[in-house]
């Protein structure tokens, strides 16, 4: 089993290497969060910065001036230490315990072993450890090393929690499928074409990570989770653009567009251009399920909604924010979390008030019935809209109390 060890061990180095990349790609937008993530692990008394030939927080203040970030190989250590520090806190949960993410046992060892011993490796001595390995160099070589402290931050939830959420949703949309169609791309794209896409992913991960901690926190069973979601995230993915609207439709249309003339392949393309779309995809599909609809109708209903209301104009700006610092990138978090939650609430009101199957019809009948209240939401909306100087938070905020008042308002 020489070439086979072989293998997967220049696959780990792959991944590595590949993680790297990443963070050196966006590693000036992302300066304040590592900064923070670097001062947190201080502060726990993992890490010295001086030790380490990390930056100080004087030098991170030069490099934020100057539009400099980290460089691959501070990165690097920033890499290491979050996952010392993420395998310390799985190693004694019940992490290593789960029978889905117990399936890293058998991934760890080359095929042939697997399948001959797979009644002993259970047996394993080190079970608990080669899992938690596992599981720790898959969240952070995909999704970096400050995803689930700053998930834990947002939600407060605990390392367990975020582990099954982020497995849930990485196997719900057959992520790593997609991954290894990027990989596939190596040396006949450019590599930061790739590295764009990966990111598009994490952005899906991320959001729908989150969404399973705030809805679901309580029944993370991640068999019983994907079984739930995947068939109806699937029925989406093989549907759009069909179920698209307004900017959704534009803005997924142009960043296809612009993969396939970067050389990805056409649908592949469209595949990682619905990323963005589908973060809303678990939503569309609980409310399906909820009105026994199909659920490209819940996504018609869905996004007609946030076309007529501007909460895709909404969206887009609030991802187009300037981000000064960690407290800033939490502030444009909670402008997020406040739209999904306000988008997802409005269209239940529309299809529980008019009771229509036809979603452009219930919209319709409800604009009608509430249309001095939809037509303020609307205008607030579009007068910030036609500003100069463009949405900041306090016009975002304002914009989404204006709509969310067609939510809590008296029927």
């Amino acid at each position: 089993m020489t070439d086979d060890v072989g293998a997967l061990v220049l696959r780990d180095n792959y991944l590595q290497s590949q993680a790297i990349s990443l963070l050196e790609a966006n590693a000036a937008e992302r300066l304040g969060e590592h900064a923070h993530f670097i001062r947190a692990l201080e502060l726990e008394g993992v890490l010295d910065r001086a030790l380490e030939f990390l930056p100080s927080a004087e030098e991170i203040e030069e490099r934020n001036r100057i539009g400099r970030g980290l460089t691959r190989p501070e990165l690097s250590m920033l890499l290491s230490y979050a996952k010392i520090a993420l395998n310390n806190q799985l190693i004694h949960s019940d992490v290593p315990e789960d029978p889905y993410l117990g399936r890293e046992l058998d991934r760890y060892f080359p095929d042939r072993l697997s399948r001959r011993y797979a009644k002993l490796l259970g047996e394993h001595r080190l079970r608990r450890e080669i899992i938690t390995t596992a599981t720790t160099n898959s969240i952070v070589n995909r999704m970096g090393p400050t995803f689930v402290a700053r998930t834990q931050q947002d939600t407060g939830a605990d390392v367990s929690t975020v582990s099954r959420a982020y497995t849930i949703a990485r196997e719900v949309f057959d992520v790593r499928d997609v991954w290894q169609s990027v990989e596939r791309l190596d040396n006949k794209v450019a590599a930061g074409v790739q590295y764009a896409m990966v990111q598009d992913t994490i952005s899906l991960i991320r959001q729908v990570t989150y969404w399973l901690i705030q809805r679901h926190r309580g029944d993370l069973g991640i068999e019983s989770q994907v079984g739930r979601l995947q068939p109806g995230v699937r029925a989406l993915a093989a549907s759009q653009p069909g179920w698209l609207d307004g900017l959704e439709r534009a803005a997924c249309d142009a960043r296809a567009s612009e993969l396939a003339g970067a050389g990805v392949p056409v649908a592949l393309a469209r595949q990682v251009a619905a990323c963005s779309a589908l973060q809303c995809a678990p939503d569309i599909v609980e409310l399906a399920q909820s009105r026994r609809m199909s659920v490209d109708a819940a996504a018609s209903a869905y996004f007609g909604v946030g076309a007529a209301f501007g909460l895709d104009w909404l969206r887009s700006r609030i991802e187009a924010l300037d981000i000064d610092g960690h407290w800033h990138a939490v502030a444009r978090g909670s402008l997020r979390e406040a739209l999904y939650e306000i988008h997802r609430g409005l269209v239940q009101r529309v299809l529980d008030e008019t009771r229509e199957r036809d979603p452009a019809r219930a919209l319709e009948r409800w604009q009608k019935k509430h249309g001095a209240a939809a037509a303020h939401a609307q205008a607030v909306v579009g007068d910030i809209r036609a500003q100069p100087a463009g949405a900041d938070f306090p016009s975002l905020s304002v914009a989404l109390q204006a709509v969310r008042r067609l939510v809590v308002a008296e029927r």
